[in-house]
C-alpha cells in the first residue's frame, strides 16, 4: 500500500503571503511534501477578472500574484520532484499556461505544465436559458435569471478534482486551473497519488474535507482563530506555518504543519476551519458529497490532528455556477464623529447629506449611512472616542455618482456639519469604481466539457459522474430545544465569547457562523442556548427576517447556523464593511448571554475579560 501523500496548502487567496511555495519547497529534505496547492480564487477576483477577460484587457485575466510566488520556488520544485496544483488561472488559464511555460523554459528546467478547461460555461447558460427561461434560479434568493436586471457577461462552473488527477497521471508537474472548487485541488492530488476514481466515494469525501481544512492556508494554523491569544506565548502568532494534509490510501487524514514556523494545529484550530463557509451538514463537490454530522478531530501529537467520522454520498447532478455582470459603480466618503452625542451628530449629517443630494438621489441605485464604532466611556485617548460615518452610493453609471454629484457635495458640508465634523482627506474612494453583480445558480454536470490539456498537445477528457444524488434545495435544519431555567446552576450576564469560539464566512449573499466549546457539559449548554430563536435575538438589529438554518456537530461540540441573505449581495458588489462575513462571528461573540458561573470559574483567567 502506498504511503500517505503529503499536500502543503501554501496559498488561501490572491492576497495571501507569497512565500509559501518557496518556503516549503526549500525545506523538502527535512520536511518533504509531494504536492503544493494554492487557492487564488474568490468571488471578488472571479468577477473582476471575468470582466477583464470579456473586455480583452491586455494584462490578461489570470492571477498574477501566483507567478510572483512560484518563480523563486521553481528550482527546488524541479530538484525535488514536487508537484504544483493551483486555480490561479482565474478567467485566463490558457494564457497563464503560456506564461508559466515560458518561465520554466527561461530557467532551463524540464518541468511539464498542463492546464484544465471546462469552467467557462456562459454559452451553455445562455442556450439553456433561451429554451427554458425558468431553468436557472439564484440559489440564495430564488430569483429567476430571466428576471435579473443585469446582462450576463461571463459565467464559470465549479469543477471537481478528477481533471487534475488526470493531468498528474499523464505526466504533468504543474497543473493550472481556473474555477475548480477550492478543495478540488486536494481531491485531484490525492486521487492521482492513490489512483482513486469515482467508485472511491469514502476516500474522495475524506479528501474533500481535508481540502476544505487546508485550502485557506494558515487559517488552520492560527489565522482568523478566536483562540488567538494562545499564540502569543513564544511569539507563535509570528510567521504562521503553512498546513500539510497527510492523506492515506484508505482516505485517512491527518492535518499537521510545516516545521520551524509559528502557529499551531489543534482540535480547536481544525474545528474553527471546518466551520468556515460551510452551508450545512452536506458539503458538495462535483466529485462527491461529504456529510459532516459525525466528523471528529483527535489530537494525536504536537501539531498533528486526525480527522474521522466523515460520511459520503454521490455528488449532485449539478455544479455551482457563478454568473458575472456589470453592476455599475460605487463611491464612498468617510467622516469622523467624536465624543458625545455620536448618534445625534450622525443623524444631523445624514439629513444634511440627503438634502444636499436631493437632485441626484433618484439616479442612485443605493445610498446608505453606516455608523462604525462609537466612543468609549470616559475615553482615555481621542482615538477611543472616535467613530466613523461611512456614506456609500451606488449607481448604474459612473456619471450618476461622479465627484460633482457625490464627493464634492459631501465635502462642501464640512463647514455646516456637526461639532468636530471632519472628513477623511484621501478622497480616492469618493471617485466611482466599478462593481460587479454575481448570480449563483446550478448547471447539469453533463453540460460541462471538463478536460486536461497536456504539455504534448494531448487533451484528456474528464466525463461527468454517472452516479449522482439529487438533494433537497434546503439543507437539513433543526431549530433546537431551549434551555430550562437553572439547568446549569447560577449564571452571570457576560459576552458569549467568554466561553464559545466562533467562525463565520460568506457564500454569495449568505453568511454562515459556527460556535464551539471545549467539553461535553459546555456543549450541552451551548446547543440548548443557541436555538434559531436565540440567534434572531442575538442578531438584534442585524436580523433581516430571512430564514436561518441550524445543525449540530456533537463530536466537535459545535452548533452551526446559515444566515440566509445576511450579506449585501456578495463581496463583488456589497456596500457593507464586512464584505466577507468574517466579523459576523465576532459581533455575535460580543453579545451578552447568561453564562453558568461554573464555566467562567473554570477559565484560566478566572472569567475576567
Amino acid at each position: 500500500m502506498k504511503r500517505p501523500i503529503r499536500i502543503g496548502g501554501v496559498s488561501g487567496a490572491a492576497s495571501d503571503r507569497g512565500v509559501g511555495f518557496a518556503q516549503l519547497a526549500s525545506t523538502y529534505p527535512d520536511d518533504p511534501v509531494d504536492v503544493l496547492i494554492g487557492d487564488f480564487m474568490s468571488e471578488a477576483n472571479m468577477t473582476s477578472l471575468g470582466a477583464r477577460k470579456v473586455e480583452g484587457n491586455s494584462k490578461g485575466a489570470y492571477e498574477p500574484s501566483f507567478v510572483g510566488a512560484l518563480t523563486p520556488a521553481l528550482a527546488d520544485i524541479a530538484k525535488y520532484g514536487i508537484k504544483v496544483v493551483v486555480n490561479a488561472g482565474a478567467a485566463d488559464t490558457q494564457l497563464l499556461h503560456r506564461v508559466v511555460v515560458n518561465l520554466v523554459q527561461k530557467r532551463g528546467l524540464t518541468l511539464t505544465v498542463a492546464w484544465i478547461s471546462g469552467d467557462e460555461v456562459l454559452p451553455a447558460i445562455l442556450d439553456r436559458a433561451k429554451s427554458d427561461p425558468k431553468v436557472f434560479v439564484n440559489v440564495y434568493s430564488g430569483e429567476p435569471l430571466s428576471s435579473w436586471s443585469f446582462k450576463p457577461l461571463y459565467a464559470q462552473a465549479y469543477l471537481g478534482g478528477l481533471g487534475i488527477a488526470a493531468a498528474l497521471q499523464n505526466g504533468a508537474d504543474i497543473v493550472l486551473c481556473g474555477r475548480v472548487s477550492d478543495a478540488s485541488l486536494i481531491i485531484g492530488a490525492a486521487a492521482w497519488w492513490h489512483t482513486w476514481d469515482r467508485r472511491h466515494l469514502p476516500q474522495l469525501a475524506n479528501a474533500l474535507v481535508a481540502g476544505h481544512l487546508i485550502e485557506c492556508s494558515t487559517y488552520i494554523t492560527g489565522g482568523n482563530f478566536t483562540g488567538f491569544k494562545q499564540l502569543e506565548e513564544g511569539g507563535r502568532w509570528l510567521d504562521l506555518g503553512f498546513p500539510i494534509a497527510e492523506i492515506g490510501a484508505s482516505g485517512e487524514v491527518v492535518i499537521t504543519k510545516e516545521k520551524g514556523h509559528g502557529g499551531m494545529v489543534t482540535v480547536e484550530t481544525c474545528t474553527s476551519q471546518l466551520l468556515y463557509e460551510i452551508q450545512g451538514p452536506w458539503y458538495f463537490n462535483s466529485d462527491v458529497t461529504a456529510i459532516l454530522n459525525d466528523v471528529r478531530f483527535t489530537q494525536i501529537g504536537t501539531n498533528r490532528v486526525s480527522v474521522t467520522g466523515i460520511a459520503c454520498a454521490p455528488p449532485p447532478p449539478t455544479t455551482k455556477v457563478g454568473i458575472t455582470a456589470h453592476g455599475g459603480f460605487q463611491a464612498e466618503v468617510l467622516y469622523f464623529v467624536v465624543g458625545l452625542d455620536i448618534p445625534y451628530k450622525a443623524r444631523m449629517f445624514e439629513q444634511q447629506v440627503r438634502h444636499a443630494l436631493r437632485a441626484h438621489i433618484p439616479s442612485f441605485s443605493h445610498l446608505s449611512f453606516q455608523l462604525l464604532g462609537g466612543s468609549a466611556q470616559n475615553p482615555h485617548t481621542q482615538a477611543a472616542a472616535t467613530a466613523v460615518l461611512r456614506i456609500v452610493a451606488q449607481a448604474r453609471t459612473a456619471a450618476a455618482i461622479g465627484p460633482n454629484k457625490f464627493l464634492r457635495p459631501l465635502v462642501d458640508l464640512v463647514m455646516a456639519s456637526y461639532p468636530g465634523g471632519t472628513f477623511h482627506l484621501d478622497g480616492r474612494m469618493g471617485v466611482p469604481r466599478p462593481v460587479y453583480e454575481y448570480f449563483v445558480t446550478k448547471l447539469e454536470q453533463t453540460e460541462v466539457r471538463h478536460a486536461a490539456h497536456m504539455h504534448d498537445g494531448r487533451v484528456v477528457e474528464v466525463p461527468p459522474p454517472t452516479v449522482t444524488r439529487v438533494f433537497d434545495r434546503r439543507q437539513p435544519s433543526d431549530p433546537g430545544v431551549s434551555l430550562k431555567g437553572g439547568q446549569f446552576g447560577e449564571t452571570t450576564r457576560a459576552p458569549l465569547g467568554m466561553i464559545a469560539h466562533a467562525r463565520s464566512g460568506d457564500k454569495g449573499s449568505d453568511s454562515n457562523v459556527g460556535f464551539f466549546v471545549s467539553d461535553p457539559e459546555q456543549y450541552e449548554w451551548l446547543r440548548r442556548l443557541l436555538t434559531v430563536t436565540t440567534m434572531k435575538e442575538l442578531l438584534g438589529g442585524e436580523y433581516n427576517r430571512k430564514e436561518i438554518d441550524r445543525f449540530e456537530l456533537p463530536n466537535i461540540y459545535a452548533v452551526h447556523f446559515l444566515l440566509h441573505e445576511h450579506l449585501d449581495r456578495g463581496v463583488s458588489c456589497t456596500s457593507t464593511v464586512d464584505f466577507l462575513g468574517k466579523n459576523v462571528a465576532e459581533f455575535l461573540r460580543a453579545r451578552e448571554v447568561d453564562i453558568p458561573r461554573k464555566f467562567l470559574r473554570n477559565r484560566r483567567d478566572g472569567g475576567k475579560l
